[in-house]
């Protein structure tokens, strides 16, 4: 898992191919002027989902993994609390292949993060992540997929 503001993903760009088509898609594009909906980068492969969410509890918030594909999560207009907990931790449960994710329902995370906007977190296979817990009504982010 990485925290870190949005202008530094590009010194991740040597984790992953699609990091730098990644950085020019943000150099280009506000993400806030974005319809809800997904928009693709470079096909299936990598491409960000627009949406609004409605601001969870910890016991509320659903943890997660994803095996092929890894996340970048941007808040866009309110503060966004992730819990984490190591993929290596987490109990055994179903994994659907054809939306690319395990989820662990009543799972809490080790420990938790806050991402303000302008800020982005980074799940890899190897991070349980339990997003959309705020306060917020309405968490509206994006949600890039990019495959491993």
């Amino acid at each position: 898992m990485i925290i870190d503001k949005i202008e530094n993903l590009k010194n991740y760009v040597s984790l992953n191919p699609y990091f730098a088509k990644v950085v020019e898609f943000l150099e280009k594009t506000d993400l806030n002027s974005l319809e809800n909906g997904k928009h693709e980068i470079d096909g299936k492969d990598c491409f960000v989902n627009i949406m609004d969410t409605k601001g969870k509890t910890k016991e509320e918030a659903v943890m997660e993994t994803h095996v092929r594909m890894l996340d970048i999560q941007i808040p866009l207009n309110e503060d966004e609390i992730y819990g984490y907990t190591p993929t290596v931790d987490l109990p055994a449960a179903e994994y659907n292949a054809e939306k690319d994710v395990t989820k662990y329902p009543g799972v809490m995370g080790e420990s938790f993060c806050v991402c303000h906007p302008g800020m982005m977190a980074i799940f890899f296979p190897e991070d349980g992540h339990q997003p959309c817990i705020g306060s917020a009504e309405s968490i509206h982010k994006a949600v890039f997929k990019i495959k491993c």
